[in-house]
């Protein structure tokens, strides 16, 4: 298994990149909350017919949707930066090897290097 230490110079600026991507998801996460339809209260009390009804359960789907995504992007993201703090931050999690830096240059958060990547399609 390598052993690789990403210089401070290269690890600093990424948590702090990953550390506003999350506070930015996190703030997503609230508005989407907001927007959800089956989060009104009053929803309960009115009779709304079948198109309003039918709205609100897409609009629901629609933010339950997105709110998935950002929590498996968060999921990424506090991943990546534990794995920073253990020291273990670009090696591949099925294998061990180096992740390329071109490749974590475009997804800070890969967990496999581009063969594991590829196998596991």
């Amino acid at each position: 298994m390598s052993k690789i230490k990403f210089p401070l110079s290269v690890l600093k600026p990424l948590k702090k990149h990953l550390t506003a991507e999350e506070q930015k998801l996190k703030k997503r996460q609230l508005q989407l909350d907001a927007e959800d339809p089956y989060k009104n209260t009053d929803r309960v009390n009115d009779n709304a017919d079948v198109a309003d009804d039918a709205a609100e359960e897409s609009g629901h789907d629609r933010v339950a949707a997105l709110k998935l995504e950002i929590d498996k992007a968060l999921i990424e993201i506090r991943k990546t930066l534990t794995k920073i703090r253990l020291g273990k931050y670009g090696l591949c999690e099925n294998c061990g090897q180096m992740i390329d830096t071109d490749r974590l240059a475009i997804k800070p958060t890969a967990t496999l290097c581009i063969n594991c990547a590829n196998n596991k399609q």
